[in-house]
């Protein structure tokens, strides 16, 4: 059964990509994917993951897509990725 909440667009549980970007650092990719597992614990990142270097070599894109349930989780993932010291940017 889909969900829709008032002050959002999208309809829970559905399909959710989310683009985090930072410097390319050995602990980036297991520090991402750890972050969005304590929100989304079905996460799998071999199926789920598409990762990215920047032309220059110095920054790293990864898209991540999860089994979104509601905007509440989403906002938490938001904030906790945003937060974290590794990380640049979270769209």
């Amino acid at each position: 059964m889909s969900e829709k909440s008032q002050d959002t667009l999208l309809e829970f549980p559905c399909r959710f990509p989310l683009k985090v970007m930072g410097d390319k650092h050995e602990e980036f990719v297991p520090v991402v994917i750890e972050e969005v597992r304590i929100h989304a614990p079905d996460f799998d990142a071999e199926v789920d993951l598409m990762m990215r270097e920047s032309s220059s070599g110095r920054y790293l894109s990864l898209t991540l897509t999860v089994n979104a349930t509601s905007k509440e989780q989403l906002d938490n993932l938001y904030r906790s990725l945003s937060g974290h010291p590794l990380v640049k940017v979270v769209l």
